[in-house]
């Protein structure tokens, strides 16, 4: 892990999680390190200073506040649950992120405004409970419609789902690499303490993208 990551792991550390996560909508905090690599690299590949960055399904904020810690245009984050979206202003206060934030209401799959060519960053449902499977596809395609570049985390073997689906939407993957999630026991349905799931990033370059 380079300085930079490092550092920016750390000031998303403060950054807190779900006060009461919904099962159904698969709420899980992402890890600190994760959004700091997903940032890290999406700076790197010019996707973020100078750019407007879209969360979909933010959650209390991780990812857009890593994103706001790294110089874009405005930064825009996106979530259906309201509780999230209160954690995550409380959040962007901890963080003390100067660029432009806005925390948006609605369902990031069918997207509540109308952003221009941009820079999506998401860590969608998996699809893993039962009546939401393929729940990542429809941000997918929520991002597909606005995006000039997504990174997108998704469980992992999905490589080819995802190659497909950005290939049908005039998309194309650049870029691949694995992640692991630590999921802790906060739903019924849970039966150990805590785990750690594998999973894979992908970056796509959209319509329009360079």
């Amino acid at each position: 892990m380079t300085e930079t990551r490092r550092r920016l792991a750390q000031e998303l550390g403060v950054v807190a999680g779900f006060e009461d996560p919904v099962a159904a909508l698969e709420q899980y905090h992402t890890p600190p390190d994760l959004a700091a690599h997903i940032v890290h690299v999406a700076d790197l590949r010019g996707d973020i200073e100078d750019e407007t960055v879209l969360d979909l399904g933010c959650g209390t904020g991780m990812l857009a506040l890593g994103a706001a810690l790294r110089s874009p245009a405005r930064v825009v984050g996106v979530e259906l649950d309201a509780a999230a979206l209160v954690t995550a202003r409380r959040n962007e206060r901890r963080v003390g992120a100067r660029a432009d934030v806005a925390w948006v209401r609605g369902d990031a799959t069918r997207l509540p405004l109308s952003p221009p060519p941009c820079t999506v960053l998401m860590n969608p449902p998996f699809g893993a409970q039962d009546g939401n499977e393929h729940a990542d596809r429809a941000f997918l395609a929520a991002a597909a419609e606005v995006a000039r570049v997504s990174y997108s985390v998704h469980n992992a073997g999905s490589q080819e789902f995802v190659e497909s689906f950005a290939a049908d939407n005039g998309g194309e993957v650049t870029d691949a690499f694995r992640a692991e999630l630590e999921l802790p026991n906060q739903f019924d349905h849970h039966e150990a303490e805590a785990g750690v799931v594998d999973a894979e990033v992908f970056r796509i370059r959209w319509r329009g993208g360079e």
